[in-house]
């Protein structure tokens, strides 16, 4: 086995856990299956180079058994994926969700903004919100979410 070949093994297998963990750190991406791919193909060029290198079917070989590792990915990835809730598109749907003012809510205007969850909504209120606070999500209608400061928070 020369040093070159295991180094490049050893390159493709970090690659791989690079993504992996990536993927894990911040679902959505797909990036299982490639990862694992890379993993399973660096280590065979790790533990067993002269075989995969001296015949002509080594390609293939390292082909067949990244396939069998997308196989293996994919339930995977359907577990992981399935337990994060997917983006809203709906301000409807919103709410009951709870958020936070980053733009003041003055009344009679789409000025305001409020973060709920990840993504930040144009708001609308009967008075006005100062920035900072938490509010509540009444509903929504278009593109703007009416909101209401939370019991406790003070409202301008």
């Amino acid at each position: 086995m020369s040093d070159a070949t295991f180094t490049a093994g050893l390159v493709v297998l970090i690659i791989g856990i690079a993504i992996m963990t990536f993927e894990i750190i911040h679902p959505g991406a797909f990036l299982l299956i490639p990862g694992s791919v890379l993993i399973v193909s660096g280590l065979l060029y790790m533990l067993v180079p002269d075989f995969l290198l001296a015949t002509l079917y080594g390609p293939l070989i390292v082909a067949a058994v990244a396939v069998a590792a997308m196989l293996a990915t994919v339930p995977m990835y359907q577990r992981m994926g399935s337990i994060h809730r997917p983006m809203t598109t709906n301000p409807q749907t919103l709410a009951g969700e709870q958020g936070l003012v980053i733009a003041p809510v003055v009344p009679d205007s789409l000025r305001g903004k409020v973060q709920v969850g990840s993504e930040i909504w144009s708001a609308r209120s009967v008075r006005l919100i100062p920035k900072g606070t938490r509010v509540r999500v009444l509903g929504g209608q278009g593109v703007a979410v009416t909101v209401e400061p939370l019991e406790g928070e003070a409202a301008a």
